[in-house]
């Protein structure tokens, strides 16, 4: 099985975002940052060169392929500000009606600008979304135990 390329490692979040010189694109994602810290309650960590990922869980598929990703997180894309989370984001189409323009991708939601969307939603979605990672988590956590 091929190894994931994007990893933790030590680089400076702060720096990251402060280095995006679209200004609205900077301060959106530093929204994002307080959002998605208060969501998960853990500290932001690069994980690769642009992705900002929240905690940190061990995975293992029906597939037998396991790795090491984040609970939550997100990158200030060219395009789009894409949040990524453990999961997928259709189990709220209820909040997803109520959020504005978006897109979706596998595992990936899509705004171009935080002022196309209805923040309060937003962080539900979020904290929706960080409940369930954290109950799959749990879950996987089983599964590794149980093959020890």
């Amino acid at each position: 099985m091929a190894e994931l390329k994007t990893k933790v490692n030590q680089a400076s979040v702060t720096k990251f975002l402060d280095s995006i010189t679209d200004e609205v694109k900077r301060k959106d994602s530093f929204i994002l940052l307080e959002m998605l810290q208060k969501a998960t309650k853990t500290e932001p960590k690069m994980w690769g060169s642009s992705i900002i990922g929240f905690g940190n869980t061990h995975y293992i598929y029906e597939s037998g392929r396991q790795g090491d990703w984040f609970q939550a997180g997100f990158s200030p894309r060219k395009q789009a500000l894409t949040l990524y989370m453990l999961g997928s984001w259709e189990q709220n189409a209820d909040l997803l009606a109520k959020l504005g323009r978006h897109s979706l991708g596998k595992g990936c939601l899509y705004i171009k600008r935080l002022s196309d969307v209805n923040l309060p939603v937003l962080q539900s979605l979020i904290d929706e979304a960080v409940r369930r990672s954290s109950k799959q988590a749990q879950v996987w956590a089983q599964k590794q135990a149980q093959q020890k």
